[in-house]
């Protein structure tokens, strides 16, 4: 065989092999990885109303999930929430959630996060978040109770950025 078939061979294997590797790391994590801003007219907050604005800088991994989030509470006051959390069934530090101030994270399956937000141990909402098969909506159920003890069911979404 020539060398410059076989090089082309080569490099075609390597191209091969860097896609495969690819595609089995791009999977429901990377799915959720990016930046999210909040919609708030295709979210339904209840009670509401829910935050003005929020955008989430998100990475997650099958073993790690980080979020940065800022934004403008429904009273017009700065928000920030942060935490970054391991796989691994233990208690992580929340910033800038009235209801809760540790969390862990789970998978519920292949494609979706599961956030458990907890107030002084006890469990104060259930997040779930899945991404739209095209992509560009991510979206989040919330169940629990928030700090003034109201019962709340929000579904959140969010447009990639």
């Amino acid at each position: 065989m020539p060398t410059d078939r076989k090089l082309s061979i080569g490099l075609i294997t390597l191209f091969v092999v860097a896609l495969a590797i690819f595609a089995a790391t791009a999977d429901a994590d990377g799915q959720h990885s990016g930046v999210w801003k909040l919609n708030p007219s295709k979210s339904t907050q209840n009670p509401g109303p829910g935050p003005k604005e929020l955008t989430e800088t998100i990475i997650l991994s099958k073993n790690r999930y980080k979020v940065d989030a800022n934004g403008t509470a429904v009273d017009g006051k700065p928000m920030h929430i942060e935490f970054d959390a391991k796989f691994d069934g233990k208690d992580y530090p929340v910033i800038g959630v009235p209801w809760a101030d540790t969390l862990s994270v789970k998978w519920i399956d292949a494609d979706s996060p599961q956030i458990i937000q907890k107030k002084d141990g006890q469990v104060t909402m259930i997040i779930t978040c899945k991404v739209s098969a095209n992509g560009k909506t991510r979206t989040c159920t919330l169940k629990g109770m928030d700090a003034e003890g109201r019962k709340v069911s929000n579904v959140v979404l969010f447009d990639r950025q």
